[in-house]
């Protein structure tokens, strides 16, 4: 199947590992441009070169405005546009509500909530313009099913899959489709936290997802097949979440 994604120009946040770098590496092999970003710029610098090809690829603090807004005028520069803008960063600390800080919201809401309007306030005006464009976020099955120890994940997470529903209405009249992936359970860095309790009795496939097949369906999500697909939030977890 042709996705339609041969020289589109895709950002990823968070791509220097995990489900980011799966996902540029998804739409790499598609034929589409790629610019990915990462705090750390010795490790993005050398996910571009693994990633191969006309990759892009900048130090940025997705929870800084003015970096995120420097990164997105960077990527309209050098290719000419944005079609597809996935959002995504690291979660935050696992503690029950007990344990947790004022700081510890705050550094969750500017982390997951923050980051990603932020891309949304850059991205979504030069894709209303072009009457074209997809933004996908990148948040977690907790959004759908609550994860114990994970309340700050479950709250904040929660209110980015509400702030997709809104978008999408809003920018559908434009063919620009705003969709949000919840991952579970997958063989990541990230899942160290969780060593000793992951819940694979719980999980039908029995088994953690690769990062690959993560990325397949964020990839679909991205392309010309999936034209009729907004305002969706799609768990990829192998049958994790109980709920219909």
């Amino acid at each position: 199947m042709d996705l339609g994604l041969k020289d589109r120009v895709a950002i990823v946040a968070a791509a220097s590992a995990g489900l980011g770098k799966a996902v540029a590496q998804g739409l790499a092999a598609e034929g589409a441009h790629v610019a990915i970003c990462s705090r750390d710029e010795g490790r993005v610098r050398a996910a571009a070169r693994e990633i191969g090809g006309d990759v892009l690829g900048e130090a940025v603090d997705v929870t800084d405005e003015t970096q995120v807004k420097r990164f997105v005028e960077s990527v309209a520069k050098k290719f000419g546009r944005v079609d597809i803008c996935i959002t995504n960063a690291g979660g935050p600390p696992t503690k029950p509500f007990a344990d947790t800080t004022s700081e510890d919201w705050r550094s969750a809401v500017d982390l997951n909530f923050m980051s990603t309007m932020y891309f949304a306030r850059e991205v979504l005006p030069i894709m209303k313009e072009r009457r074209w464009g997809r933004l996908i976020t990148i948040t977690s099955v907790a959004v759908l099913q609550p994860v114990n120890n994970l309340i700050l994940s479950n709250a904040v997470r929660s209110a980015v899959r509400g702030l997709v529903k809104t978008l999408s209405n809003e920018y559908a009249p434009y063919n620009v489709l705003v969709n949000n992936v919840c991952p579970g359970f997958t063989a990541t860095e990230r899942l160290k936290e969780f060593r000793g309790k992951i819940p694979l009795d719980q999980i039908p496939l029995g088994r953690l997802a690769t990062p690959e097949e993560f990325a397949n369906v964020v990839v679909f999500l991205a392309s010309e097949r999936a034209s009729y697909i907004t305002g969706s939030s799609i768990a990829i977890d192998g049958g994790l979440v109980k709920g219909a």
